[in-house]
């Protein structure tokens, strides 16, 4: 399949807005590390690039993905975010697990972000294998951290032309 090897981050970096007046966090699992560090540089790389100032980069580990719901609440709630990106790996084993706590850090996300009135972004892989999640934090398929890096800024974006 010709769509396997397609590199599903490419943006275009001029068509993105400023992000030099947003405040952004990230809440990152420690669980998967390798996966979930990649997926931060993503992330940051996006917003510095599109102007971020260093002290609105809001950045904090949490043990695991099942969790990022929690830690996204923490900085929603703290006032000093206008979104919050959660990144995380979970990766098909043997039992159920995998879907339990996919489906809650899904189900989580979305809740906090209907319930604050906050952007908050699901930057979780869910691969049946620890090689397809390295394929989406950084390698031939992209960075899902940029992913939602992008699509932070654009909800950032979205809600403030909305208030005006």
């Amino acid at each position: 399949m010709a769509a396997k090897k397609k590199n599903l981050s490419f943006y275009e970096g001029t068509s993105l807005p400023d992000a030099g007046t947003m405040r952004i966090g990230i809440v990152v699992s420690e669980w998967n590390r390798e996966v979930t560090g990649a997926l931060l540089e993503g992330a940051v790389k996006i917003l510095e690039e599109q102007g971020i100032k260093p002290e609105n980069l809001h950045i904090h580990h949490v043990p695991g993905s099942f969790e990022l719901p929690t830690g996204a609440a923490f900085l929603a709630e703290s006032g000093k975010v206008d979104a919050v990106i959660c990144l995380g790996c979970v990766i098909q084993g043997e039992t159920r697990h995998f879907e339990f706590i996919a489906q809650a850090v899904a189900n989580g996300c979305t809740n906090l972000s209907l319930k604050t009135n906050i952007p908050v972004i699901f930057g979780v892989l869910t691969t049946d294998t620890f090689e397809q999640a390295k394929e989406r934090s950084g390698g031939k398929h992209g960075n899902k951290g940029d992913e939602a890096a992008i699509t932070a800024i654009k909800m950032v974006e979205l809600k403030n032309k909305i208030k005006q």
